[in-house]
This record gives structure tokens, sequence and C-alpha cells, in this order.
């Protein structure tokens, strides 16, 4: 397809971007899919991006449009694509695999030895069309709007992380409360934990923690978060944190009982982290676990079962929308702390 688009166009390797009319549509190879983005999603990786953080620079080469939470209608199929036509609706997954490494042909596609991301070394999807290889594809059922679409991905995030630590029957703390915090929230209750504790700082981000189904908050801004959770007679069986912040992995190694499980899924702002190792890790005999991305495609079928239950409220992970040009009082709606998922809307 021929033409010119809108997007959000990060130009120069430094803080900020720009709403630009007139970026070509991508070209696609043969094996590639056109996708019309109806909805796209903030996700905390662009919250590096945006302002340009040690992390952003480690990984992204700009001139590029950034974004990668996303669904959309297919335009345009390349000549070796039979698995998708022409008018599926999709959603897209962010790891690129290669399909030969070893990780690949053993199923764990999503930790690809030469995987690629979409919105970081590709051009992603805040912007009116986004090209993408098939493999990257998920067909979304008829049953499953735009928004929601948009939002398997990082469910699917909050999924792995909740999946790994077989919570039913648990005790669990989640930290953060940002979207993905809330929808791990709502897929330990669907999954059966017997008592789900969520950590912030945000009240409203505590409140719709609560819509979610959490049984306790706490405002881990106010109060020795470690004292608060262990004020509950029960122990701590599982700990998942989704802030990456030091405090919090630190806070959740003490707090978590002998013999438990601590699952990260947020991302450090640094590698350089200091941690009782010895203390509360090897002397507790814990099970420490990294999370990252989505199985392909088995959590992105969980997600779907899970909404399709009736016992997930997912309406209270979304947050506020936006037109794609307005995307920086998106941005500066999340660092205010509005809970919920942030959307963009290209058309």
């Amino acid at each position: 397809m021929k033409g010119v688009m809108s997007g959000i166009y990060k130009e120069f390797p430094r803080p900020g971007a720009e709403f630009r009319t007139e970026l070509p549509i991508p070209q696609i190879g043969p094996r590639d899919i056109l996708v019309k983005v109806r909805t796209t999603a903030i996700c905390g990786t662009d919250l590096h991006i945006l302002p340009w953080s040690e992390y952003a620079q480690a990984r992204i080469k700009p001139p590029m449009i950034f974004g990668h939470e996303f669904a959309g209608d297919v335009v345009e199929t390349g000549r070796q694509v039979t698995e998708i036509k022409v008018g599926d609706r999709v959603a897209g997954e962010t790891h690129i695999p290669c399909n030969n490494c070893a990780q690949c042909l053993s199923d764990n596609r999503h930790i690809c030895e030469n995987m690629k991301i979409i919105g970081v070394h590709t051009d992603g999807s805040f912007a009116q069309y986004i090209a993408f290889t098939a493999d990257c594809a998920f067909k979304l059922p008829d049953d499953i709007d735009y928004t929601v679409g948009s939002l398997l991905e990082p469910m699917g995030v909050a999924m792995h992380g909740i999946d790994v630590a077989r919570v039913e029957g648990k005790n669990v703390v989640v930290y953060g409360c940002g979207p993905i915090g809330l929808m791990a929230v709502g897929i330990a209750k669907a999954l059966k934990a017997a008592r789900v504790t969520a950590l912030d700082v945000f009240p409203k981000k505590l409140d719709a923690a609560k819509k979610m189904g959490a049984d306790r908050v706490i405002n881990s801004g106010e109060t020795d978060a470690v004292s608060a959770i262990r004020d509950n007679s029960e122990p701590v069986d599982v700990v998942v944190d989704y802030t990456g912040s030091p405090q919090a992995i630190r806070e959740g190694m003490e707090a978590v009982k002998k013999g438990g499980c601590i699952v990260l899924v947020g991302l450090p702002n640094t590698n350089d982290l200091t941690l009782p190792i010895t203390q509360d890790l090897i002397y507790k005999e814990v099970t420490m676990i990294g999370v990252t991305g989505r199985l392909m495609y088995k959590t992105w079928e969980q997600c779907v079962q899970i909404i399709r239950s009736g016992i997930f409220p997912i309406e209270f992970a979304i947050g506020e929308t936006y037109p794609l040009r307005d995307f920086q009082l998106a941005f500066d709606a999340i660092k205010d702390g509005m809970p919920g998922k942030a959307l963009l809307l290209p058309w």
C-alpha cells in the first residue's frame, strides 16, 4: 500500500517525540502483514523511550515509530503468508522470533536467542498502520473487541507472571498496580489464590486494585511495607513484582516465607542491584523466577479464556482514551498516577 500516515515519530536520540502526519506507510516483505491500527496502548517500555532513559538508550536507535500494544485490521499480506488473510482482526505479539534457534525450536519463542521487539528494534504501533511478521499476529475471536484486543499483550505479561507461581490456594502479594499489576491481581483471583494483597504508592491505583479483586491494599509510600504485609497472620507464599523497583524487590524478598516464591517481572532501571541474597534467598530456600513477555501462544489463549469467564473485571484495568496526536497528555496522565491502561486512537 502506498501513501502517507500519521504517527508518533522519535527522530533523535534524546527526550521527546513528535506527532507527524506525512510518514510513509510501511511496506511489507513476503512474510509480513500490514495492519490498520484501531487501538494502541502505552506500555512501560514506552515510558522509557519517550524521556530517553538509560534503558532506552541501550536499545533504541532513532529515527523510529515506537509503541507495541495494539489491535487492528489486516489490510495487506505478503506473498508467503497463508495463515492470515485481509480482513482478519488481529492483535500483535511483541516478540519477533527467528524460528531457527534452540529456544524457538523447543517452543520457547518468547525467549528466542535472536529476538527482536516490535516498537523497539522495528517500527511500532503508534501510527495508523504497522507492518510486522505474520508470526506475531494473534487472530482475535469475534467476541473480543479492539480495546480488549490491544490489552491482550500486556495482560499476557500479567498472566505469565502469575501462572508460573502456581497461585491456587496461596497467599499472594502483588507489587505495583499499574495496568499489568492490576490485571495480575484479577488473574490471581481468577486462578483461585486464597488471598491477594496489592501494593502501590498511588491511592487511585489501589482503589482500582480493590475493584480488580484485591483482598487487601497497602500504600507502600505511607507505611513500612514489610511490616504491613506481615501484619497478616498468614505467611506470604508468593510475591510477584511488576515495578522493577529495587526497594520493592528487597521488601518482597524479606516478606516472603521460607520456601516461598518470588517472581520478577518489572524491569529495573539499572542492573546494579544490591539484594539480600544470603539472608533472604539462600537461607530461606526461596525460589526466584524471572519472567519476560508471554508464551506464544499458550498465554494468549489463557487470557481469552479468563476474559470469557466473566470473573475477570478487565474494565477496571482500562484508563483514559486519547487521540494519537494528544499522546503527550496520555503520557502525562500516566506519570500523574492515572489508574489503568492509557489508550491511543490513530483514527
